[in-house]
């Protein structure tokens, strides 16, 4: 399959996702919605996107705007801009759609999708997942995945650094 045509096609705004969304509720698709930074794939990032996408016919990730990782991570951070791991996710068969997102968190961005399954990583417990509690309220579910262990974008920045 190289219908690498449609890779940019999954890269969407909130409003062009919003009426994305409404086309896959009425095929009676069920959603799934993980998040994060993803500065630097690696392992770890795939085996939780492969594991949110087995929860739901359809995977949305949400990354981090270039603003937003600067917050959290630090003024070096992102690596790689927005566009570029917006890009690297696109290509990923395991994921549907991609969008960009500005606040420090997705929260705003999870209550406008909704989805039928809230996906994080271990390193979180229930309380501390974003969205959560809204996800659970509108009949949702969230899992918490584990954590393939020796894989981190910190780690590699610290290990490139050592080089």
């Amino acid at each position: 399959m190289r219908n690498t045509h449609i890779i940019p096609h999954k890269i969407h705004t909130l409003p062009d996702l919003s009426r994305q969304i409404a086309r896959w509720r009425l095929a009676s698709k069920t959603i799934s919605f993980t998040n994060g930074c993803f500065d630097i794939l690696h392992q770890g990032h795939i085996a939780s996107l492969s594991d949110a996408a087995s929860e739901a016919d359809i995977l949305i990730v949400g990354i981090n705007s270039d603003q937003s990782v600067r917050k959290l991570k630090g003024p070096h951070r992102p690596i790689n801009d927005q566009h570029s791991r917006a890009i690297l996710l696109a290509s990923l068969l395991m994921v549907d759609a991609i969008v960009v997102f500005e606040e420090e968190t997705p929260l705003e961005l999870i209550n406008a999708i909704l989805p039928d399954v809230l996906v994080k990583g271990g390193d979180y417990t229930l309380e501390q997942i974003v969205g959560a509690k809204e996800v659970m309220a509108a009949g949702g579910r969230v899992v918490i995945n584990p954590i393939v262990p020796g894989f981190s974008t910190s780690a590699l920045i610290e290990k490139i650094h050592r080089l």
